[in-house]
Formats: structure tokens, sequence, C-alpha cells
């Protein structure tokens, strides 16, 4: 009996579990909407990850907005299941560590992105805080 060799490489984004906490609906605005955890800072790579695994009742997002002094460039659109979404840099002081999501007629959304190259030790009380609002 023959065995094939194990690959050794990682698996590609499309078989990774999306890292994203949301906070429960509520009729009250909160400041943050939820907690994101990519991979990287790769916009072309993360943006689309996120996208397909956020809830439909979020609607078509159209915009996205990062922080342009960490994630890498891009153009200023991209096309994301056979949809057009505009991506917009900004160095807003603020909220440095956020993504900022819109929907026309749903609404906005603002995940806490918490850094791609921290552990899961790390990451995960990050995440808590930011769905229970206290980020």
């Amino acid at each position: 009996m023959t065995v094939a060799p194990q690959s050794t490489s990682p698996p590609s984004p499309a078989h990774l579990l999306l890292r994203l906490r949301l906070a429960p609906h509520s009729p009250v605005p909160r400041r943050l909407d939820g907690a994101w955890w990519p991979r990287s800072y790769d916009v072309l790579t993360e943006v689309p990850h996120l996208l397909a695994g956020l809830p439909r009742t979020w609607g078509h997002i159209v915009s996205v907005m990062v922080n342009g002094r960490v994630w890498s460039a891009a153009p200023g659109r991209m096309l994301v299941a056979n949809q057009v979404v505009r991506l917009h840099r900004t160095t807003a002081v603020h909220a440095p560590n956020t993504v900022v999501l819109l929907a026309p007629g749903r609404g906005r959304w603002d995940l806490l992105v918490v850094p791609p190259d921290l552990t899961e030790e790390a990451a995960e009380p990050m995440m808590a805080a930011a769905v229970a609002n206290l980020a």
C-alpha cells in the first residue's frame, strides 16, 4: 500500500475559518459592532474573505475603509463576488485599528481589527471585549 505524502503548505485562505465576532443586535448604537482578526494586512486577500462571512442581513457592502498606515496598498475598488466594492484608506487618529463597512440602506458597521500577528491568547480577550463593547 502506498501513502501519498501530506502537503506541508498552509491551507488557502478560502479554507480557513473567518476569525470574526459580532456583537448582538441592539437598538442602541454601539461604538464597535464586533471584532475581526485577519491573518494579514493584505487588503486584496483579507477583505473578500471578511465580506463573504458577514451576515446576509447586513446587505451588500459597497464600501470598506481601512487604516492606510497598516494595510497593504490596493486599488480604489475591487471585485468581490461579482460586485464592485470601493476601498478607502484613512489615517484617522481616532480609529486606527478599525475597519468600516458601508451598505446603502442597511447601515454602517465598525469592526475592531485585531493585529494579525497576535497569538490566540492575546487576540481572544480583545475580540471578547469588542463584542461586549468594552474595547
